[in-house]
């Protein structure tokens, strides 16, 4: 799963890496986290085309998922985008949907909002139960995108749902943790994924902007900044008979580790043999 995908520099790098992770990586499914995908806030339809043809199977989003109004026309046409479960039933889009990988097995994604510093919103552990009630056992990969704040709200959905679904990862907060663990039941769980955008920033704006505001109380434009772009994520092993995950690994990959030789040196150097190894890197 690709973390908080932020402005044009996020999606040039997932345009860039995540062709070359689909290969290298041989992955049969991939999430995009891509709420802030368009000028860093919210999604557009062509924005949600792009980030589907770079190798995205579906698309999760957050807060700022009604903030371009022309997204509402996908998000109830398109089963590869899903709208947060703790949302009212008559909120625009689906609660989760199922889709295939690429080894044929069905995978079950869902969005969920925390409460802690956020806008009013269902119980995510309710709106959790009535969707894995729906799913009634027939699906057995589950992805979770826990789309909060605070960490306790991240570290009480995990344990909840530990042994019923595959995965509860974390996003929001631009700043990746370094927590990644599979749970005893056997859902593999990170607070955050942090960011795929640019991190010489504040949590992908430009510093000056912010510090300015910060300092003046004065309204300025937290345009997205530009440098160090960075594709943050999580790279996860699900055995399909039992939905159990056995490894997660951390992604951090720079527009250097983006280049074709570069990243699949990463990969035999890295990332698989954490893979192998079992557990969390």
């Amino acid at each position: 799963m690709v973390g908080d995908v932020v402005g044009k520099p996020g999606r040039s790098i997932v345009r860039a890496a995540l062709p070359l992770l689909r290969r290298f990586l041989k992955l049969d499914f991939v999430v995009v986290n891509a709420e802030n995908a368009a000028g860093g806030s919210g999604l557009t339809p062509e924005i949600h085309y792009e980030i589907v043809e770079a190798g995205a199977n579906c698309i999760t989003m957050g807060d700022h998922i009604y903030a371009r109004k022309q997204i509402e026309s996908v998000l109830t046409a398109d089963s590869r985008i899903v709208r947060p479960a703790n949302y009212p039933p008559e909120a625009p889009g689906r609660a989760f949907t199922i889709l295939a990988a690429a080894n044929g097995e069905p995978v079950a994604v869902i969005s969920l909002l925390g409460r802690v510093f956020m806008k009013p919103v269902d119980c995510y552990l309710a709106a959790a139960d009535r969707v894995l009630e729906q799913l009634s056992g027939r699906i057995r990969v589950i992805l979770v995108d826990f789309h909060a704040e605070a960490t306790s709200d991240k570290q009480v959905l995990a344990r909840y749902l530990d042994g019923r679904v595959s995965a509860v990862l974390g996003t929001h907060t631009h700043v990746a943790t370094a927590d990644s663990q599979i749970l005893p039941g056997g859902t593999a769980f990170q607070c955050d994924l942090g960011m795929t955008g640019p991190h010489e920033s504040i949590i992908g704006r430009r510093i000056d902007r912010v510090l300015h505001t910060t300092r003046t109380f004065e309204p300025t434009p937290f345009d997205v900044a530009s440098e160090d772009v960075r594709l943050n994520g999580a790279v996860l092993e699900i055995d399909p008979e039992s939905g159990k995950a056995s490894a997660i690994c951390r992604l951090s990959l720079s527009a250097e580790d983006a280049r074709e030789t570069t990243l699949s040196r990463k990969v035999e150097n890295d990332i698989l043999p954490a893979l192998m190894g079992k557990g969390h890197a």
